[in-house]
């Protein structure tokens, strides 16, 4: 059976009005009364937001503490000019933007442009691009927007994002704009805790499944026993247990502690957007928050996908997307009901942020039950090594060949696949294995060599190179033959019978940026080490490495290769990365790139950007955990 710590919670089911009560009015209090506030809130949501826009190229930002109470308990919130979300940005391409930022906090600060490509000096990561700003003072950003389209800004400070620190931005193009659309809404989700950030870090240190109560029980074991048989059931129990693992592991925390919004209402506080039927309506989603992967769908209503990461893509219709924290997709619809329910459902089921596209205020469509849970299957462990389509459940009678785990005697097959066959994913130390030739030292490995010798770089290569450092106490995993597709939709997704969107459907009908080809490749491994909740790049957390460093104007391959089960958004900061198919071709401009479990994919970049830069894992404690690393143009 699964095992449980003395001092963890057990499974239990939760309660709907957990995740989806809240208050009517929750949100940024500012001293009104229960009555105003809930007035305000309704007007706000009819209105079609409540965070205000300002627009310009001259902008005062104030960053401070505001009361909020989105649940009944009140808490702190870091805001902007006093609102959750905070102020939508709208600029012009070609314009030079000033922003003053002031510091009203008793702590440093500071304001990361998500996607927008400008001087590092201005890119505002601490100890990265610039120092931060100290309590008392203003720093005054200032670039040339040289880019449009639907972006965000948040803070890179502490758990400051996570307490309410984020906002979207608008670019308007210089030219025509080449989507039309009669409305057009911001979708802004995130995720709030009353728990201290803190606190919540140190439990997930201490405890890494604290917040998962999706665990298997002993009703699940007797339906697999009467399913599968007992052996099959018991063996498949030993396997999860002596990995240290669970298959339920799909994200940190949960609606046990986060309430999931929708431009910073709650779900019972229904954010309404209006649109008078036949109108082609814009929605701009942005994922703002700080753990939570959502799956987004409007029933009755097809969304047409145009505009993905603030650049253009081909139109592709779709039911649904997920995405990952600091990715953005721009929708379509096309409503003539009087009211349709905007649904984004977290990744690991537990709860879901919601609005509401109506003719009028006040209206509101059905809302979908949480689709069921699903457990990781044999690719999300194995990847290519898998031997069968993605969509596979994980059915395990036994482990034999799985190089370096320990006590995994007895385990004598596994379900679809011959003796000794998992020597593809390797989750220990590997004694004997030979290293040289790898580039240690906690760089990314550059295989330009390799690929001279092999005859050029047209197509990423596939093959798995562990550097020294991930064969430690912070990795508790490593796959050695990795999954390359992209029309993977992710666990939770596959044949669900609604079309959903996957990377490979992406494409920017403009091209990549740089014609040439790459000069070198560039391979970094997302690791972890799932029971210490260590998250690490190639085995380094942040701190440990050295910097990666790109030569200014070339072009090279970056190939991020998961060792993990868990999906991670990769984003590096100040050069787009420029996705490709696994055979080579170019598929879409993106800033930020979700990698699922045991998945290979491979982008091209120009290193155009002379100076400092942040490359991480979006999700807020993978990141701080150590998923971080710095990279050097020069």
């Amino acid at each position: 059976m699964m095992r449980y710590p003395p001092h963890a919670p057990r499974p239990l089911i939760l309660s709907r009005r957990r995740f989806v009560q809240g208050l009517a009015a929750g949100g940024v209090l500012l001293g009104l009364s229960t009555t105003a506030l809930k007035a305000a809130a309704q007007q706000a949501g009819a209105a079609g937001g409540t965070a205000p826009v300002l627009r310009g190229t001259d902008f005062d930002l104030m960053i401070a503490e505001s009361p909020v109470n989105f649940t009944g308990q009140p808490g702190m919130a870091t805001t902007i000019n006093g609102s959750l979300p905070a102020p939508t940005l709208r600029w012009r391409e070609g314009d030079t933007v000033t922003i003053r930022v002031t510091n009203r906090l008793r702590e440093s600060t500071s304001i990361h442009w998500h996607g927008i490509i400008l001087p590092y000096q201005m890119d505002g990561v601490p100890g990265i691009s610039f120092a931060g700003i100290a309590p008392g003072e203003t720093f005054t950003y200032r670039f040339k927007v040289s880019q449009s389209g639907t972006y965000w800004y948040h803070s890179h400070s502490g758990f400051q994002e996570l307490t309410g620190m984020y906002g979207a931005i608008i670019i308007d193009p210089a030219g025509p704009e080449t989507i039309r659309a009669e409305r057009d809404h911001v979708v802004l989700l995130s995720d709030w805790t009353d728990e201290d950030p803190m606190r919540v870090f140190m439990k997930l240190k201490t405890q890494s499944d604290y917040y998962n109560y999706h665990q298997p029980t002993a009703v699940d074991f007797f339906r697999e026993a009467s399913r599968d048989g007992l052996s099959a059931a018991l063996d498949k129990r030993k396997m999860w247990n002596q990995m240290r693992m669970s298959p339920t592991d799909l994200a940190d925390l949960s609606a046990q502690t986060l309430t999931y919004l929708a431009n910073g209402t709650t779900p019972v506080g229904n954010w309404t957007g209006l649109f008078r039927p036949g109108e082609r309506v814009r929605l701009r989603f942005i994922n703002g928050a700080g753990n939570t992967f959502y799956d987004v769908r409007i029933p009755g209503l097809k969304l047409k996908v145009v505009h993905v990461d603030g650049v253009d893509v081909e139109p592709v219709t779709v039911d649904e997307f997920r995405f990952g924290p600091g990715e953005t997709c721009d929708v379509l619809v096309e409503p003539h009901d009087d009211a349709y329910t905007i649904f984004a459902q977290s990744m690991d089921r537990t709860g879901y942020a919601r609005g509401t596209l109506a003719v009028r205020g006040g209206l509101q469509a059905p809302v979908p039950t949480l689709d069921p849970v699903e457990w990781l299957g044999m690719s999300d462990m194995m990847g290519a090594m898998s031997h069968g389509a993605p969509d596979q459940s994980m059915e395990m009678t036994g482990m034999t060949g799985m190089t370096g785990m320990t006590d995994m005697t007895g385990m004598g097959g596994m379900t679809g696949m011959g003796a000794g066959s998992m020597a593809g994913m390797d989750h220990g130390a590997m004694g004997g294995m030979n290293h040289g030739g790898m580039n240690h030292g906690g760089m990314a490995m550059d295989h330009g060599q390799h690929g001279a010798a092999a005859g050029g770089l047209a197509v990423p290569s596939t093959t798995a190179r562990h550097a020294r450092t991930e064969y430690g106490a912070s990795t508790d995993m490593r796959v050695d033959m990795a999954r390359t597709n992209l029309d993977d939709p992710g666990i939770g997704l596959r044949n669900n019978g609604r079309r959903v969107l996957t990377l490979a459907d992406l494409h920017t009908p403009s091209g990549p940026m740089d014609a040439r080809g790459p000069g070198r490749e560039v391979e970094l491994h997302l690791t972890g080490n799932m029971e210490r909740y260590a998250w690490s790049l190639d085995g380094l957390e942040f701190g440990q490495s050295t910097p990666v460093h790109f030569r200014h104007g070339e072009r090279l391959r970056v190939i991020l290769h998961n060792d993990t089960m868990m999906t991670h958004p990769m984003h590096l900061h100040g050069m787009w990365s420029e996705l490709e198919s696994p055979d080579g071709r170019f598929l879409a401009r993106r800033h930020t790139l979700p990698v699922q479990p045991a998945q290979r994919i491979s982008f091209l970049v120009t290193a155009d950007a002379l100076g400092r830069w942040a490359w991480h894992c979006h999700l807020m404690f993978h990141m701080d955990a150590g998923m971080f690393r710095e990279v050097v143009v020069s």
